[in-house]
């Protein structure tokens, strides 16, 4: 696996703060929550993955490079 550099993870981070709330689109993994589930962002680590509290109770991070996520905004 290649790692992003510094600014990619900065701009992910910019993206992507703290409290974002975001929909599962695509994530390439046998235990991933069910596409189109919600949750709240809650950092994004050194490798520009997106870490998520999804609202299934499911912790995995939506990987940069392979698994997707779009923001959502929420009424």
């Amino acid at each position: 696996m290649r790692f992003p550099s510094k600014e990619t993870v900065e701009r992910v981070r910019s993206q992507y703060p703290a409290g974002t709330r975001v929909e599962l689109v695509q994530m390439d993994d046998m235990q991933a929550p069910p596409v189109g589930t919600k949750g709240t962002v809650w950092g994004v680590d050194d490798t520009a993955s997106i870490m998520v509290h999804w609202d299934n109770g499911s912790g995995l991070n939506v990987v940069y490079g392979e698994d997707r996520c779009r923001i959502i905004h929420e009424k």
